[in-house]
């Protein structure tokens, strides 16, 4: 038969004084853990964009174009995703947006697959 085990407290809970954590002030301690979970945010972020920019572009042109990011774009995209977090108002204003942007930057590349078979059926070497 198994015997049930009685759960164990910490001792030191609820006790002033006999923290594991770095400060006694709490709002240090809240600073400190706010600045590193900003840090490791900010690293896993950049990680993960050049990651995924690899496999299209290359790895030296996604480092560059995550790296070379404009101050505009960065807080256009921070408002953006502010907006998203919101509201689901502001959710589908956003996610709209990307569709749209989307399809835009689909319609651009058919419009030059097909610019570019119409200039290659019109020149002097498909003809002869």
């Amino acid at each position: 038969m198994v015997r049930r085990r009685t759960p164990t407290k910490r001792t030191d809970a609820g006790k002033s004084g006999e923290s594991r954590l770095p400060s006694p002030d709490p709002a240090t301690n809240l600073m400190i853990a706010d600045v590193v979970l900003r840090g490791a945010n900010l690293l896993l972020r950049k990680r993960l964009e050049k990651g995924l920019l690899t496999g299209q572009i290359g790895s030296d042109n996604a480092k560059r174009l995550v790296e070379n990011r404009g101050v505009m774009s960065t807080v256009a995209l921070w408002g953006a995703s502010r907006l998203a977090t919101r509201s689901p108002v502001g959710l589908a204003v956003v996610a709209g947006g990307l569709a749209a942007k989307v399809l835009y930057d689909r319609g651009k590349r058919v419009q030059a697959k097909r610019r570019t078979r119409k200039t290659a059926g019109t020149t002097p070497d498909a003809e002869s």
